[in-house]
C-alpha cells in the first residue's frame, strides 16, 4: 500500500481545507454549538450540492460518487481540524455504512440516494443507558403487530439523533437482532438532545412507545453492525488526525509570537520538545490512520483488528495534543473565548463514543486471541 495520497486525494483534501476555512470558521462553529440538536443547513447544502461529500463512499449505482473509505477519511480529516458542526458521522458514515452492511438492496435503492445526496439525514440508534456499543447488551424490544413491526424501548447517544429525519433502530426481535428504520414523524418516537461536553457533536436519547418501524432484510444483523462500528471507529481516527493537526499548528503559531523574558517562547527547550512530540505522534496517528482506512477500502482481513486499534490510538494521542497545546498557551489557553478548548472537548467525547481507549484496547486482545 502506499501511504501517501495521491494527486487526486491531495487535490480533493487542499479543496475541502479551503472551503471549510471560508465557510465553516470558528465563528460559526460557536454559533452552532449553542443549539442542542442544530447544525448550519446551508453548509449542509453546500457540502452536498458542491462537493458531493454525503455520498463520497455511496456506490454509484446508488447516488453516489463511488470513491473508496479513503477518500471519505480524507473528508473526515479535514471536518475534524474544522471542528465543523454538522451530522456527517451520522448520515456521512454510520447509516450508509450500515445499510450496505446488510446488504438488503431494495433498503439501499430506497434510502441511500437522499442520504447521498445530503437530501435525507439518517443515523444509528444502538447504546442505551447502560452506554454499552455491543448487540449483546440490546434490550430495545421490536414485536410483530399483524405484519407490522412495533418498538418499544429507549436508546441513547444517538448521534444526531434529535435532528435526523430516519433512524436506523437496532432492537432485539424474536429471532435475534435486527435493524428497524423509523421514520423521524413515526407516532410513540420521543427525541430529547443530551447535554455534551463536545458541543459540536450532538447526542440524543430516544424513547419508543409502540412505535412503527420497518424492518430492513439482512442475512447477518450482527455482523453487519460489528462491521458499521469498526468502520465507525476508524471514521473518528481520521477525525482525531485533522484535530491533532489543528493542535500541533495553533501550539506552534503561538510558541512563535508569544514572548517571554524578550524571547518567543518557542525558542525555550521544554516547548521545543513538547512540540516535537506533538509532530511524531501526529506522524504516527497519520500512518495508523491512513493503513486503517485502507484495510477499510479493500477489505483487508486486518481491518477488524486494526479499527479498534486506531480509535484508541489516535484519540489518545489527539487528547495528549489538546492538553498540550493548551499547556503552551498558558492562562490564554483556558479560556473560553479561545478555541483550545473545544479541541480538547472533541477528542474527550470522541474517546468516550463506541467505548473508551481499555474497552476498544480489549477488543483487539479478544480479536487476536490473547
Amino acid at each position: 500500500m502506499e501511504f501517501a495520497l495521491n494527486d487526486e486525494q491531495a487535490t480533493l483534501q487542499e479543496v475541502l481545507r479551503e472551503f471549510l476555512t471560508e465557510r465553516a470558521g470558528e465563528a460559526g462553529v460557536r454559533v452552532q454549538m449553542a443549539e442542542p440538536a442544530g447544525f448550519d443547513r446551508q453548509l449542509w447544502k453546500q457540502m452536498g450540492n458542491e462537493l458531493g461529500l454525503q455520498g463520497i463512499a455511496v456506490p454509484e449505482e446508488y447516488g453516489g460518487a463511488g470513491f473508496t473509505f479513503i477518500e471519505l477519511g480524507i473528508a473526515l480529516e479535514e471536518l475534524g481540524r474544522a471542528l465543523t458542526v454538522s451530522p456527517f458521522l451520522a448520515s456521512g458514515v454510520m447509516a450508509p455504512q450500515l445499510l450496505l452492511a446488510l446488504g438488503d438492496e431494495a433498503a439501499c435503492a430506497r434510502w441511500l440516494p437522499g442520504i447521498a445526496s445530503g437530501e435525507l439525514i439518517a443515523t444509528v440508534a444502538l447504546a442505551e443507558d447502560a452506554g454499552s456499543w455491543q448487540t449483546d447488551a440490546v434490550t430495545l424490544a421490536a414485536r410483530q403487530d399483524g405484519g407490522d413491526w412495533r418498538l418499544d424501548g429507549h436508546k441513547s447517544y444517538v448521534v444526531d439523533g434529535a435532528g435526523a429525519d430516519l433512524v436506523f433502530v437496532v432492537a432485539r426481535a424474536g429471532d435475534g437482532i435486527g435493524v428497524f428504520a423509523v421514520e423521524a414523524s413515526a407516532s410513540g418516537l420521543e427525541r430529547i438532545p443530551l447535554p455534551t461536553m463536545d458541543q459540536t457533536r450532538k447526542l440524543a436519547r430516544l424513547t419508543f412507545a409502540d412505535t412503527p418501524a420497518e424492518r430492513i432484510a439482512a442475512s447477518d444483523p450482527e455482523v453487519a453492525v460489528a462491521r458499521m462500528l469498526d468502520l465507525t471507529s476508524i471514521a473518528l481516527a481520521a477525525d482525531a488526525l485533522g484535530g491533532t493537526g489543528r493542535a500541533l499548528d495553533m501550539a506552534v503559531e503561538y510558541a512563535k509570537v508569544r514572548e517571554q523574558f524578550g524571547r518567543p517562547i518557542g525558542s525555550f527547550q521544554a516547548i521545543k520538545h513538547m512540540c516535537a512530540s506533538m509532530l511524531v505522534d501526529l506522524e504516527s496517528s497519520r500512518s495508523a490512520v491512513y493503513y486503517a482506512l485502507w484495510a477499510a477500502a479493500t477489505g483487508h482481513a486486518d481491518m477488524p483488528v486494526v479499527a479498534p486499534m486506531v480509535k484508541a490510538h489516535c484519540i489518545d494521542t489527539y487528547l495528549q495534543a489538546a492538553g498540550d497545546n493548551i499547556q503552551i498557551h498558558g492562562g490564554i489557553g483556558f479560556t473560553w473565548e479561545h478555541p483550545a478548548h473545544l479541541y480538547l472537548k472533541r477528542a474527550k467525547g470522541s474517546q468516550a463514543l463506541l467505548g473508551g481507549s481499555d474497552f476498544q484496547r480489549q477488543l483487539v486482545a479478544d480479536r487476536i486471541g490473547i
